[in-house]
Protein backbone atom coordinates (compact mmCIF):
# COMPACT_ATOMS: atom_id res chain seq x y z
CA UNK A 1 0.00 0.00 0.00
CA UNK A 2 1.19 3.40 -0.96
CA UNK A 3 1.02 5.44 1.94
CA UNK A 4 -0.11 3.08 4.44
CA UNK A 5 1.10 2.87 7.94
CA UNK A 6 1.38 0.28 10.38
CA UNK A 7 0.67 1.40 13.96
CA UNK A 8 1.48 -1.50 16.66
CA UNK A 9 0.59 -1.20 20.43
CA UNK A 10 2.70 -3.67 22.75
CA UNK A 11 1.00 -5.58 25.51
CA UNK A 12 -0.24 -8.37 26.95
CA UNK A 13 -3.65 -10.21 25.88
CA UNK A 14 -6.35 -10.68 28.47
CA UNK A 15 -8.14 -8.92 31.17
CA UNK A 16 -5.21 -9.24 34.01
CA UNK A 17 -2.79 -7.27 32.41
CA UNK A 18 -5.28 -4.58 30.26
CA UNK A 19 -4.57 -1.58 32.82
CA UNK A 20 -0.80 -3.03 33.32
CA UNK A 21 2.36 -0.83 32.53
CA UNK A 22 3.56 -3.21 30.13
CA UNK A 23 0.18 -2.33 28.20
CA UNK A 24 0.76 1.30 27.73
CA UNK A 25 1.29 0.66 24.02
CA UNK A 26 -2.06 -1.01 23.54
CA UNK A 27 -3.97 2.11 25.28
CA UNK A 28 -2.36 4.36 23.01
CA UNK A 29 -3.52 2.43 20.01
CA UNK A 30 -6.82 2.35 21.66
CA UNK A 31 -7.21 5.95 22.09
CA UNK A 32 -6.19 6.64 18.42
CA UNK A 33 -9.11 4.20 17.48
CA UNK A 34 -11.07 5.55 19.65
CA UNK A 35 -10.48 8.95 18.45
CA UNK A 36 -11.64 8.02 15.05
CA UNK A 37 -15.18 6.09 16.42
CA UNK A 38 -13.46 2.82 14.98
CA UNK A 39 -13.36 -0.58 16.96
CA UNK A 40 -10.71 -3.50 16.41
CA UNK A 41 -11.85 -6.60 14.93
CA UNK A 42 -9.68 -10.11 14.96
CA UNK A 43 -7.12 -10.40 11.86
CA UNK A 44 -5.99 -14.07 11.02
CA UNK A 45 -2.26 -12.93 11.75
CA UNK A 46 -3.09 -13.58 14.98
CA UNK A 47 -3.93 -9.93 15.99
CA UNK A 48 -6.57 -6.82 16.42
CA UNK A 49 -6.60 -4.88 13.63
CA UNK A 50 -8.13 -1.21 12.65
CA UNK A 51 -8.57 0.14 9.34
CA UNK A 52 -8.56 3.26 8.85
CA UNK A 53 -6.63 6.94 7.87
CA UNK A 54 -4.90 9.57 9.92
CA UNK A 55 -7.42 12.43 8.30
CA UNK A 56 -9.70 11.89 5.51
CA UNK A 57 -7.96 11.59 2.00
CA UNK A 58 -4.89 10.90 4.31
CA UNK A 59 -2.31 8.61 4.86
CA UNK A 60 -4.07 4.75 5.65
CA UNK A 61 -3.54 3.67 9.49
CA UNK A 62 -3.48 0.04 10.62
CA UNK A 63 -3.95 0.41 14.11
CA UNK A 64 -2.73 -3.27 15.86
CA UNK A 65 -2.78 -5.16 18.66
CA UNK A 66 -1.17 -8.48 18.71
CA UNK A 67 -3.21 -11.49 20.50
CA UNK A 68 0.31 -12.86 21.81
CA UNK A 69 2.12 -12.08 24.47
CA UNK A 70 4.68 -9.23 24.55
CA UNK A 71 8.07 -11.51 24.02
CA UNK A 72 6.40 -13.52 20.82
CA UNK A 73 5.12 -9.87 19.36
CA UNK A 74 7.02 -9.98 16.19
CA UNK A 75 5.46 -12.63 14.70
CA UNK A 76 1.75 -11.04 14.30
CA UNK A 77 3.88 -8.08 13.38
CA UNK A 78 5.34 -9.40 11.16
CA UNK A 79 2.44 -11.28 9.58
CA UNK A 80 0.22 -7.69 9.28
CA UNK A 81 3.66 -5.68 7.38
CA UNK A 82 3.45 -8.73 5.07
CA UNK A 83 -0.46 -8.87 4.69
CA UNK A 84 -0.97 -4.90 4.32
CA UNK A 85 2.56 -4.80 2.00
CA UNK A 86 3.91 -2.29 4.66
CA UNK A 87 7.51 -1.91 4.62
CA UNK A 88 9.52 -1.92 7.87
CA UNK A 89 10.14 2.02 7.46
CA UNK A 90 6.35 2.41 7.95
CA UNK A 91 5.72 0.49 10.84
CA UNK A 92 5.74 2.36 14.02
CA UNK A 93 5.75 0.25 17.30
CA UNK A 94 3.91 2.47 20.73
CA UNK A 95 5.30 0.10 23.60
CA UNK A 96 6.57 1.19 27.44
CA UNK A 97 10.04 2.15 28.22
CA UNK A 98 11.38 1.96 31.66
CA UNK A 99 14.46 3.93 30.89
CA UNK A 100 12.37 7.00 30.50
CA UNK A 101 10.32 8.95 33.36
CA UNK A 102 6.86 8.46 33.48
CA UNK A 103 4.92 11.20 32.02
CA UNK A 104 7.72 11.00 28.78
CA UNK A 105 7.54 10.32 25.35
CA UNK A 106 10.36 9.49 23.14
CA UNK A 107 10.24 8.78 19.48
CA UNK A 108 13.20 6.88 17.23
CA UNK A 109 13.86 4.91 14.19
CA UNK A 110 16.01 2.04 14.29
CA UNK A 111 18.67 1.11 17.24
CA UNK A 112 19.11 -1.28 19.78
CA UNK A 113 16.25 -2.87 21.80
CA UNK A 114 17.36 -1.75 25.33
CA UNK A 115 16.53 -4.70 27.00
CA UNK A 116 12.52 -4.77 25.55
CA UNK A 117 11.78 -8.61 24.53
CA UNK A 118 9.23 -7.07 22.78
CA UNK A 119 10.69 -4.75 20.41
CA UNK A 120 13.44 -7.38 20.12
CA UNK A 121 10.72 -10.16 18.73
CA UNK A 122 9.23 -7.24 16.46
CA UNK A 123 12.68 -6.82 14.85
CA UNK A 124 13.80 -10.17 14.59
CA UNK A 125 10.82 -11.13 12.72
CA UNK A 126 10.79 -7.87 10.83
CA UNK A 127 14.19 -8.75 9.75
CA UNK A 128 15.24 -5.47 10.88
CA UNK A 129 15.19 -2.92 13.62
CA UNK A 130 15.05 0.15 11.40
CA UNK A 131 11.32 0.68 12.58
CA UNK A 132 10.24 3.36 14.53
CA UNK A 133 9.38 3.60 17.82
CA UNK A 134 6.94 5.92 20.17
CA UNK A 135 8.95 5.07 23.56
CA UNK A 136 6.01 5.66 26.41
CA UNK A 137 8.16 6.31 29.99
CA UNK A 138 7.07 4.59 32.64
CA UNK A 139 9.97 4.76 34.93
CA UNK A 140 11.73 2.56 37.28
CA UNK A 141 10.69 0.74 40.54
CA UNK A 142 11.89 2.53 43.87
CA UNK A 143 13.34 0.43 46.06
CA UNK A 144 14.19 -3.50 45.05
CA UNK A 145 11.70 -4.61 43.26
CA UNK A 146 12.06 -6.35 40.27
CA UNK A 147 11.52 -4.51 36.75
CA UNK A 148 10.02 -7.59 35.32
CA UNK A 149 7.54 -7.53 38.29
CA UNK A 150 6.72 -3.60 37.64
CA UNK A 151 5.69 -3.87 34.18
CA UNK A 152 3.30 -6.14 35.06
CA UNK A 153 1.94 -3.87 38.09
CA UNK A 154 -0.88 -1.66 37.78
CA UNK A 155 -0.20 2.02 37.66
CA UNK A 156 -0.28 3.41 40.64
CA UNK A 157 -2.84 6.15 42.22
CA UNK A 158 -0.87 9.17 41.21
CA UNK A 159 -0.07 7.79 37.78
CA UNK A 160 -3.56 7.01 37.06
CA UNK A 161 -4.37 10.91 37.28
CA UNK A 162 -1.94 11.43 35.06
CA UNK A 163 -2.11 8.78 32.47
CA UNK A 164 -5.52 9.99 29.99
CA UNK A 165 -2.82 12.59 29.54
CA UNK A 166 0.21 10.61 28.77
CA UNK A 167 -2.01 8.53 26.33
CA UNK A 168 -3.30 11.06 24.71
CA UNK A 169 -0.06 13.33 24.17
CA UNK A 170 1.69 9.72 22.78
CA UNK A 171 -1.25 9.08 20.68
CA UNK A 172 -0.45 12.93 19.52
CA UNK A 173 3.32 11.92 18.36
CA UNK A 174 1.81 8.94 16.16
CA UNK A 175 0.03 10.91 14.38
CA UNK A 176 2.63 13.66 14.04
CA UNK A 177 4.72 11.09 13.06
CA UNK A 178 3.03 9.58 10.17
CA UNK A 179 1.98 13.38 8.93
CA UNK A 180 5.22 15.16 9.13
CA UNK A 181 8.11 12.81 9.87
CA UNK A 182 10.42 11.71 12.88
CA UNK A 183 12.39 15.26 13.46
CA UNK A 184 9.14 17.23 13.69
CA UNK A 185 7.65 14.65 16.09
CA UNK A 186 10.80 14.49 18.28
CA UNK A 187 10.92 18.41 17.97
CA UNK A 188 7.49 18.87 19.56
CA UNK A 189 7.47 15.99 21.88
CA UNK A 190 11.32 15.94 23.25
CA UNK A 191 10.62 19.32 25.03
CA UNK A 192 10.24 19.82 28.27
CA UNK A 193 7.01 19.86 29.29
CA UNK A 194 6.03 23.50 30.66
Amino acid sequence: MADAWLIVGLGNPGPRYELTRHNVGQLVVDELAGRRGEAFKAHKANARVVETWLRPGGAKLILAKPNTFMNVSGGPVAGLAKFYGIDADRVVVVHDELDIPFDTIKLKTGGGHGGHNGVRDVAKALGTPDFARVRVGIGRPAGRQDPADWVLDPFGATERKNLPILVGDAADAVEQLVAEGLVAAQQKHHAPRV
